[in-house]
Protein backbone atom coordinates (compact mmCIF):
# COMPACT_ATOMS: atom_id res chain seq x y z
CA UNK A 1 0.00 0.00 0.00
CA UNK A 2 1.25 3.47 -0.91
CA UNK A 3 2.04 5.60 2.17
CA UNK A 4 2.84 8.86 0.37
CA UNK A 5 -0.70 9.98 -0.43
CA UNK A 6 -1.18 12.51 2.37
CA UNK A 7 -2.70 15.72 0.97
CA UNK A 8 -2.82 14.31 -2.59
CA UNK A 9 -5.67 15.70 -4.72
CA UNK A 10 -8.12 13.30 -6.38
CA UNK A 11 -9.75 15.16 -9.25
CA UNK A 12 -9.49 12.36 -11.80
CA UNK A 13 -8.25 8.78 -11.68
CA UNK A 14 -5.82 9.84 -14.41
CA UNK A 15 -3.80 11.72 -11.78
CA UNK A 16 -3.14 8.58 -9.70
CA UNK A 17 -0.93 5.65 -10.64
CA UNK A 18 -2.33 2.12 -10.73
CA UNK A 19 -0.41 1.38 -7.54
CA UNK A 20 -2.00 4.37 -5.82
CA UNK A 21 -5.46 3.32 -6.99
CA UNK A 22 -4.76 -0.19 -5.70
CA UNK A 23 -3.97 1.35 -2.30
CA UNK A 24 -7.40 2.95 -2.26
CA UNK A 25 -9.09 -0.32 -3.24
CA UNK A 26 -7.15 -2.28 -0.63
CA UNK A 27 -7.99 0.11 2.19
CA UNK A 28 -11.63 0.36 1.05
CA UNK A 29 -11.95 -3.42 1.36
CA UNK A 30 -10.53 -3.30 4.89
CA UNK A 31 -12.77 -0.42 5.95
CA UNK A 32 -15.79 -2.26 4.51
CA UNK A 33 -14.87 -5.30 6.62
CA UNK A 34 -14.62 -3.13 9.73
CA UNK A 35 -17.95 -1.48 8.97
CA UNK A 36 -19.70 -4.83 8.50
CA UNK A 37 -18.45 -6.35 11.77
CA UNK A 38 -18.85 -3.12 13.73
CA UNK A 39 -15.16 -2.65 14.43
CA UNK A 40 -14.58 0.96 15.56
CA UNK A 41 -12.47 3.13 13.25
CA UNK A 42 -13.61 6.58 14.24
CA UNK A 43 -10.10 7.52 15.38
CA UNK A 44 -8.76 7.78 11.83
CA UNK A 45 -10.10 11.27 11.08
CA UNK A 46 -11.05 12.38 14.59
CA UNK A 47 -11.59 16.16 14.73
CA UNK A 48 -10.91 16.49 10.96
CA UNK A 49 -13.16 18.60 8.74
CA UNK A 50 -14.22 18.12 5.11
CA UNK A 51 -15.88 20.92 3.13
CA UNK A 52 -18.36 19.59 0.54
CA UNK A 53 -19.24 22.17 -2.13
CA UNK A 54 -22.17 21.20 -4.35
CA UNK A 55 -22.99 23.10 -7.53
CA UNK A 56 -25.62 20.39 -8.24
CA UNK A 57 -27.95 18.37 -6.02
CA UNK A 58 -27.01 14.91 -4.83
CA UNK A 59 -28.31 11.83 -3.02
CA UNK A 60 -25.58 9.17 -2.97
CA UNK A 61 -22.60 11.51 -3.19
CA UNK A 62 -23.52 13.80 -0.33
CA UNK A 63 -24.73 11.06 1.99
CA UNK A 64 -21.82 8.68 1.36
CA UNK A 65 -19.22 11.41 1.95
CA UNK A 66 -21.01 12.81 5.00
CA UNK A 67 -21.62 9.39 6.54
CA UNK A 68 -18.06 8.39 5.76
CA UNK A 69 -16.61 11.38 7.57
CA UNK A 70 -18.81 10.66 10.60
CA UNK A 71 -17.74 7.00 10.68
CA UNK A 72 -14.07 8.03 10.50
CA UNK A 73 -14.57 10.44 13.42
CA UNK A 74 -14.61 13.70 11.48
CA UNK A 75 -17.23 16.17 10.33
CA UNK A 76 -18.44 17.23 6.88
CA UNK A 77 -19.79 20.70 6.06
CA UNK A 78 -22.40 20.90 3.28
CA UNK A 79 -21.90 24.03 1.15
CA UNK A 80 -23.44 25.50 -2.02
CA UNK A 81 -22.42 28.54 -4.07
CA UNK A 82 -25.49 30.40 -2.81
CA UNK A 83 -24.64 29.52 0.79
CA UNK A 84 -21.12 30.93 0.37
CA UNK A 85 -19.52 33.96 -1.22
CA UNK A 86 -18.76 31.85 -4.30
CA UNK A 87 -22.25 32.74 -5.49
CA UNK A 88 -21.26 36.40 -5.30
CA UNK A 89 -18.12 35.88 -7.36
CA UNK A 90 -15.41 35.11 -4.80
CA UNK A 91 -12.25 33.93 -6.56
CA UNK A 92 -11.21 30.25 -6.23
CA UNK A 93 -7.90 31.39 -4.74
CA UNK A 94 -9.59 33.18 -1.85
CA UNK A 95 -12.01 30.33 -1.16
CA UNK A 96 -9.24 27.72 -1.24
CA UNK A 97 -6.79 29.60 0.95
CA UNK A 98 -9.39 30.39 3.61
CA UNK A 99 -10.89 26.88 3.80
CA UNK A 100 -7.36 25.45 3.93
CA UNK A 101 -6.83 27.31 7.20
CA UNK A 102 -10.06 25.97 8.69
CA UNK A 103 -10.12 22.30 7.75
CA UNK A 104 -8.46 19.30 6.16
CA UNK A 105 -10.12 18.57 2.81
CA UNK A 106 -12.32 20.12 0.11
CA UNK A 107 -14.68 18.10 -2.09
CA UNK A 108 -16.55 19.56 -5.06
CA UNK A 109 -19.37 18.54 -7.38
CA UNK A 110 -19.39 20.81 -10.43
CA UNK A 111 -20.62 19.40 -13.74
CA UNK A 112 -20.72 22.63 -15.73
CA UNK A 113 -19.41 21.75 -19.19
CA UNK A 114 -16.00 23.26 -19.81
CA UNK A 115 -15.92 24.70 -16.29
CA UNK A 116 -16.29 22.01 -13.62
CA UNK A 117 -12.95 20.20 -13.70
CA UNK A 118 -11.04 23.36 -14.56
CA UNK A 119 -12.54 25.06 -11.49
CA UNK A 120 -11.48 22.14 -9.31
CA UNK A 121 -7.90 22.31 -10.56
CA UNK A 122 -7.85 26.06 -9.95
CA UNK A 123 -9.07 25.52 -6.39
CA UNK A 124 -6.45 22.80 -5.89
CA UNK A 125 -3.76 25.15 -7.18
CA UNK A 126 -4.26 27.40 -4.16
CA UNK A 127 -5.41 24.93 -1.49
CA UNK A 128 -2.91 23.48 0.96
CA UNK A 129 -5.32 20.63 1.76
CA UNK A 130 -6.43 17.87 -0.65
CA UNK A 131 -9.17 18.59 -3.18
CA UNK A 132 -11.51 15.79 -4.31
CA UNK A 133 -13.88 15.62 -7.26
CA UNK A 134 -17.39 14.54 -6.29
CA UNK A 135 -18.12 14.65 -10.06
CA UNK A 136 -17.35 17.16 -12.77
CA UNK A 137 -17.80 17.55 -16.49
CA UNK A 138 -14.95 15.16 -17.35
CA UNK A 139 -14.77 12.44 -14.68
CA UNK A 140 -16.60 10.98 -11.69
CA UNK A 141 -13.62 9.27 -10.04
CA UNK A 142 -15.23 8.16 -6.78
CA UNK A 143 -18.10 6.54 -8.67
CA UNK A 144 -15.84 4.71 -11.11
CA UNK A 145 -13.58 3.50 -8.31
CA UNK A 146 -16.64 2.15 -6.46
CA UNK A 147 -17.64 0.45 -9.71
CA UNK A 148 -14.18 -1.10 -10.04
CA UNK A 149 -14.33 -2.28 -6.43
CA UNK A 150 -17.72 -3.89 -7.13
CA UNK A 151 -16.50 -5.64 -10.28
CA UNK A 152 -13.50 -6.99 -8.41
CA UNK A 153 -15.75 -8.32 -5.65
CA UNK A 154 -17.88 -10.11 -8.25
CA UNK A 155 -15.12 -11.45 -10.49
CA UNK A 156 -11.74 -11.04 -8.85
CA UNK A 157 -9.63 -12.53 -6.05
CA UNK A 158 -8.45 -10.83 -2.89
CA UNK A 159 -7.12 -7.28 -3.39
CA UNK A 160 -3.55 -8.26 -2.52
CA UNK A 161 -3.26 -10.31 -5.71
CA UNK A 162 -4.01 -7.27 -7.89
CA UNK A 163 -7.19 -6.61 -9.86
CA UNK A 164 -5.50 -6.26 -13.23
CA UNK A 165 -4.84 -9.98 -13.69
CA UNK A 166 -8.22 -11.03 -12.33
CA UNK A 167 -10.13 -8.75 -14.68
CA UNK A 168 -8.00 -9.16 -17.78
CA UNK A 169 -10.11 -10.19 -20.75
CA UNK A 170 -13.46 -9.42 -19.11
CA UNK A 171 -15.82 -7.62 -21.49
CA UNK A 172 -16.98 -4.35 -19.95
CA UNK A 173 -19.79 -2.58 -21.79
CA UNK A 174 -20.86 1.00 -21.19
CA UNK A 175 -23.91 1.68 -23.30
CA UNK A 176 -26.02 4.77 -23.76
CA UNK A 177 -29.70 4.40 -22.95
CA UNK A 178 -32.71 6.60 -23.50
CA UNK A 179 -34.06 8.74 -20.66
CA UNK A 180 -36.69 11.49 -20.83
CA UNK A 181 -35.38 13.51 -17.91
CA UNK A 182 -32.57 16.05 -17.49
CA UNK A 183 -29.36 16.14 -19.53
CA UNK A 184 -26.86 13.92 -17.74
CA UNK A 185 -23.13 14.77 -18.00
CA UNK A 186 -20.49 12.69 -19.78
CA UNK A 187 -18.39 12.17 -16.66
CA UNK A 188 -19.48 8.63 -15.75
CA UNK A 189 -19.04 7.00 -19.18
CA UNK A 190 -15.80 8.92 -19.70
CA UNK A 191 -14.48 7.94 -16.29
CA UNK A 192 -15.37 4.30 -16.95
CA UNK A 193 -13.64 4.00 -20.32
CA UNK A 194 -10.51 5.66 -18.89
CA UNK A 195 -10.36 3.51 -15.75
CA UNK A 196 -11.50 0.05 -16.86
CA UNK A 197 -8.98 -0.09 -19.72
CA UNK A 198 -6.22 0.50 -17.14
CA UNK A 199 -7.21 -2.68 -15.33
CA UNK A 200 -7.07 -5.02 -18.31
CA UNK A 201 -10.72 -5.14 -19.32
CA UNK A 202 -11.89 -5.17 -22.94
CA UNK A 203 -14.10 -2.09 -23.07
CA UNK A 204 -16.95 -1.50 -25.52
CA UNK A 205 -18.59 1.91 -25.67
CA UNK A 206 -21.97 1.94 -27.44
CA UNK A 207 -24.06 4.97 -28.33
CA UNK A 208 -26.08 6.48 -31.17
CA UNK A 209 -24.62 9.19 -33.40
CA UNK A 210 -24.11 12.50 -31.59
CA UNK A 211 -23.67 11.05 -28.10
CA UNK A 212 -19.88 10.74 -28.30
CA UNK A 213 -17.29 11.46 -25.62
CA UNK A 214 -14.70 14.22 -25.31
CA UNK A 215 -11.60 13.57 -27.46
CA UNK A 216 -9.24 13.47 -24.46
CA UNK A 217 -11.27 10.72 -22.78
CA UNK A 218 -11.33 8.61 -25.93
CA UNK A 219 -7.60 9.06 -26.42
CA UNK A 220 -6.87 8.09 -22.81
CA UNK A 221 -8.99 4.94 -23.17
CA UNK A 222 -7.18 3.93 -26.38
CA UNK A 223 -3.79 4.55 -24.79
CA UNK A 224 -4.59 2.59 -21.62
CA UNK A 225 -5.96 -0.33 -23.63
CA UNK A 226 -2.78 -0.47 -25.71
CA UNK A 227 -0.58 -0.27 -22.62
CA UNK A 228 -2.44 -3.03 -20.79
CA UNK A 229 -3.05 -5.54 -23.56
CA UNK A 230 -6.77 -4.78 -23.57
CA UNK A 231 -9.13 -3.57 -26.28
CA UNK A 232 -11.31 -0.50 -26.67
CA UNK A 233 -14.01 -0.13 -29.30
CA UNK A 234 -16.81 2.32 -30.04
CA UNK A 235 -19.93 0.98 -31.79
CA UNK A 236 -23.49 2.13 -32.51
CA UNK A 237 -25.28 -1.17 -31.90
CA UNK A 238 -26.55 -1.94 -28.38
CA UNK A 239 -27.29 -5.59 -29.17
CA UNK A 240 -23.77 -6.19 -30.47
CA UNK A 241 -22.34 -4.44 -27.42
CA UNK A 242 -24.25 -6.66 -24.97
CA UNK A 243 -23.36 -9.89 -26.72
CA UNK A 244 -20.98 -11.93 -24.57
CA UNK A 245 -20.53 -9.16 -22.00
CA UNK A 246 -19.37 -9.76 -18.43
CA UNK A 247 -20.49 -6.34 -17.23
CA UNK A 248 -23.31 -4.31 -18.80
CA UNK A 249 -23.30 -0.72 -17.57
CA UNK A 250 -26.29 0.87 -19.26
CA UNK A 251 -27.10 4.51 -18.57
CA UNK A 252 -28.11 7.75 -20.21
CA UNK A 253 -26.02 10.81 -21.00
CA UNK A 254 -26.62 13.92 -23.07
CA UNK A 255 -25.29 14.76 -26.56
CA UNK A 256 -23.16 17.36 -24.84
CA UNK A 257 -20.46 17.46 -27.52
CA UNK A 258 -23.19 18.52 -29.97
CA UNK A 259 -25.67 20.58 -27.93
CA UNK A 260 -27.05 21.21 -24.45
CA UNK A 261 -30.18 22.96 -25.70
CA UNK A 262 -33.04 21.12 -24.00
CA UNK A 263 -35.29 21.03 -27.05
CA UNK A 264 -32.49 19.73 -29.29
CA UNK A 265 -31.42 17.19 -26.68
CA UNK A 266 -34.98 15.88 -26.41
CA UNK A 267 -35.29 15.64 -30.18
CA UNK A 268 -32.02 13.71 -30.51
CA UNK A 269 -32.84 11.41 -27.60
CA UNK A 270 -36.39 10.67 -28.72
CA UNK A 271 -35.04 9.19 -31.94
CA UNK A 272 -33.51 6.36 -29.90
CA UNK A 273 -36.19 5.34 -27.40
CA UNK A 274 -35.50 1.69 -28.25
CA UNK A 275 -32.07 1.93 -26.56
CA UNK A 276 -33.26 0.29 -23.33
CA UNK A 277 -31.66 -2.59 -21.42
CA UNK A 278 -34.53 -5.05 -21.37
CA UNK A 279 -34.50 -8.76 -20.52
CA UNK A 280 -33.80 -9.74 -24.12
CA UNK A 281 -30.67 -7.60 -24.30
CA UNK A 282 -29.46 -8.67 -20.86
CA UNK A 283 -29.81 -12.29 -22.02
CA UNK A 284 -27.31 -11.55 -24.81
CA UNK A 285 -24.63 -11.14 -22.14
CA UNK A 286 -23.04 -14.07 -20.33
CA UNK A 287 -25.18 -15.88 -17.75
CA UNK A 288 -22.66 -14.77 -15.13
CA UNK A 289 -22.85 -11.13 -16.26
CA UNK A 290 -23.81 -8.29 -13.93
CA UNK A 291 -25.88 -5.17 -14.60
CA UNK A 292 -24.54 -1.86 -13.30
CA UNK A 293 -25.78 1.73 -13.07
CA UNK A 294 -24.55 4.67 -11.00
CA UNK A 295 -28.14 5.78 -10.15
CA UNK A 296 -30.54 7.52 -10.24
CA UNK A 297 -32.23 5.29 -12.84
CA UNK A 298 -35.16 6.21 -15.05
CA UNK A 299 -36.99 2.92 -14.57
CA UNK A 300 -38.67 1.60 -17.68
CA UNK A 301 -36.62 3.87 -19.92
CA UNK A 302 -32.95 3.19 -19.23
CA UNK A 303 -33.62 -0.38 -18.12
CA UNK A 304 -36.56 -2.64 -17.45
CA UNK A 305 -37.59 -3.29 -13.86
CA UNK A 306 -36.92 -6.99 -14.43
CA UNK A 307 -33.26 -6.15 -15.08
CA UNK A 308 -32.90 -3.48 -12.40
CA UNK A 309 -34.41 -5.73 -9.72
CA UNK A 310 -33.19 -9.01 -11.17
CA UNK A 311 -30.55 -11.42 -9.87
CA UNK A 312 -27.80 -9.99 -12.10
CA UNK A 313 -28.21 -6.44 -10.80
CA UNK A 314 -25.32 -5.01 -8.79
CA UNK A 315 -26.60 -1.44 -8.49
CA UNK A 316 -27.00 -1.41 -4.72
CA UNK A 317 -23.62 -3.06 -4.22
CA UNK A 318 -21.88 -0.31 -6.19
CA UNK A 319 -23.88 2.38 -4.38
CA UNK A 320 -22.77 0.86 -1.06
CA UNK A 321 -19.16 0.80 -2.19
CA UNK A 322 -19.20 4.56 -2.73
CA UNK A 323 -19.08 4.84 1.08
CA UNK A 324 -16.07 2.59 1.46
CA UNK A 325 -14.06 3.98 -1.47
CA UNK A 326 -14.54 7.53 -0.24
CA UNK A 327 -13.62 6.62 3.32
CA UNK A 328 -10.42 5.07 1.98
CA UNK A 329 -9.71 8.18 -0.10
CA UNK A 330 -10.18 10.47 2.89
CA UNK A 331 -8.16 8.26 5.22
CA UNK A 332 -5.24 8.07 2.80
CA UNK A 333 -5.11 11.80 2.11
CA UNK A 334 -6.45 13.47 5.27
CA UNK A 335 -5.36 11.35 8.23
CA UNK A 336 -2.67 12.96 10.41
CA UNK A 337 0.74 11.36 10.11
CA UNK A 338 2.72 9.94 12.97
Amino acid sequence: MQSQLFKKDFITTEDWTNEELESMLELAADLKRRFIIGEPHDHILRARTLYMLFFEESTRTRNSFEAGMTQLGGHAHWLTPKATQIGHGEAPKDTAMVLSRYGHGIALRDCRTGIGQAYQYELARWASIPVFSMQDDVDHPCQTMADLMTIREKFGPAPSTGSGQALRGRKFVISWTYAPQYVRPLSVPQGLIMLMTRFGMDVTLAHPAGFHMMPQALEAARQHAAENGASFEVIDDMDAACAGADIVYAKSWGPIMVTEDEAEVKKMSDEHKHWCLDERRMALAKKSAIYMHCMPIDRGYEAADAVIDGPQSAIYDEAENRLHIQKALMALTMAPRG
